[in-house]
């Protein structure tokens, strides 16, 4: 998808990586290159996409589309790439290609771009940028070491790497979910007993741990927040829902052992953030969308955002991004890292602290950066001989923060692909 106000082959690339594994809307895909953009799947994720739906005129049927004017392709031409295969409409011809993995969705990713330019060699100097969002913070650093081996190797193409854009990366499982009670207690979701209770009988290990009274005291915790909207501690907890095959957009709706039921009228006020998630499953399985986006007759006979059977097939082989991010602060990348402050699933204190584990220097003090005069987040700026780290939280947000503070995230998008400062 080439920016909507500019096709100049020698502006930058974004190639972009979201989400979960087995979906696609938010999931593993959408490879963007050019002007900006993001790696991986089906259909542009909220950050990139110029279309959205229309949810308040919703009626039934074919979902309409309307124009989202806070899309990063504005800024940046999007190549959209399905993987691991599987997601959206990708497949594969010999049942050996169906096991992935971390690391072979990164090669396999390396490998697509690499013929992706010799095909379409106009765009073979511009600038490239590798994104991610949620669980493919994880895959992206491997990816963008991939491709430095790679340069360094005299492997043609050469890709133009110049830097990363990653919003609410996951890391590290056990980093991550460490922090839950800490974020849940500043968010006053736990009270201050609650918290002094397991911080004194976990020693600040609230995983895991073989103390009984560490043990109780998390239990507790956890039972205060099991309802609580871990995406979107703001939000209604509408959990993961996606519509029953054949049963459209009234149905019932399943998220693991619960189900859902979404208030429907055609005057409603649709509160659930995810039921854009429903239309897109309704949408994706029309016909003439997918003549639209040229699909090969045949291949996939359903699409789902999700397609949870995918998991049974992955190997999740890379337990620690923090390695690979680590070594990248000697490759002179420019690095963008954005969480949502209300956010529970990959916290912005997790983000925060693997940042600081890298031992850059601060080049900007924390401050307030701001969208039409208004405080949008809080920003500091880290380098490291060329090195340059930006990171962002944005106010308001949750999981991911495209999808909520849109605006905000094109203008942070914005200055950041084009050096300004946030």
């Amino acid at each position: 998808m080439t920016s909507i106000t500019s096709i100049h082959t020698t502006s930058s690339w974004l190639g972009q990586l979201y989400g979960d594994v087995n979906c696609i809307a938010a999931g593993i895909g959408n490879l963007t290159v050019n002007c900006v953009p993001r790696t991986a799947n089906t259909v542009a994720h909220a950050l990139a996409r110029p279309l959205k739906f229309n949810i308040t005129d919703y009626t039934g049927g074919l979902p309409t589309l309307i124009y989202e004017p806070n899309t990063w392709t504005k800024t940046a031409n999007v190549l959209f790439l399905d993987a691991p295969v599987g997601a959206g409409f990708s497949y594969a011809t010999i049942s050996e290609a169906w096991s992935e993995s971390d690391t072979k969705v990164a090669a396999q990713a390396y490998e697509f771009l690499r013929n992706w330019l010799i095909e379409h060699s106009n765009f073979m100097n511009n600038m490239v940028y590798l994104g991610s969002d949620s669980y493919q913070g994880l895959v992206t650093p491997i990816l963008a070491q991939d491709i430095i081996n790679g340069n360094e190797a005299g492997i043609e193409p050469q890709v133009n790497i110049k830097g990363l854009s990653l919003g609410c990366p996951h890391t590290n499982s056990d980093l991550e979910d460490n922090t839950i009670v800490t974020f849940a207690h500043r968010m006053a979701l736990i009270s201050d007993a609650m918290y002094k209770s397991a911080k004194t009988s976990c020693n600040g290990n609230y995983i895991d741990s073989t103390n009984p009274k560490c043990t109780e005291a998390v239990a507790s915790i956890s039972q205060c927040i099991e309802q609580v909207n871990e995406a979107d501690i703001l939000g209604p907890n509408c959990a993961f829902v996606s519509p029953k095959p054949k049963e459209g957009a009234q149905g019932v709706l399943k998220e693991n052992s619960r189900n859902f039921i979404l208030p429907w009228s055609r005057n409603g006020d649709f509160w659930c953030k995810n039921f854009d998630y429903i239309l897109f499953d309704i949408w994706i399985n029309y016909k003439s969308v997918q003549d639209a986006l040229h699909v090969r007759p045949g291949t996939v006979k359903e699409v789902f955002r999700c397609n949870i059977t995918l998991k049974s097939e992955y190997s999740f082989n890379v337990k620690d991004a923090f390695p690979y991010y680590k070594n990248l602060t000697s490759s002179g990348l420019q690095i963008l890292v954005f969480s949502g402050d209300h956010d529970m699933t990959v916290t912005h204190i997790a983000v925060e602290q693997w940042i600081n584990s890298l031992d850059l220097t601060i080049d900007t003090e924390w401050r307030p950066w701001f969208v039409d005069g208004q405080v949008a987040g809080y920003t500091r700026r880290y380098t490291n001989s060329g090195y340059r780290l930006t990171y962002a939280t944005i106010k308001g947000a949750g999981h991911s923060p495209t999808e909520y503070k849109r605006k905000e995230c094109y203008d942070m998008f914005h200055r950041w692909i084009h050096y300004y400062p946030l």
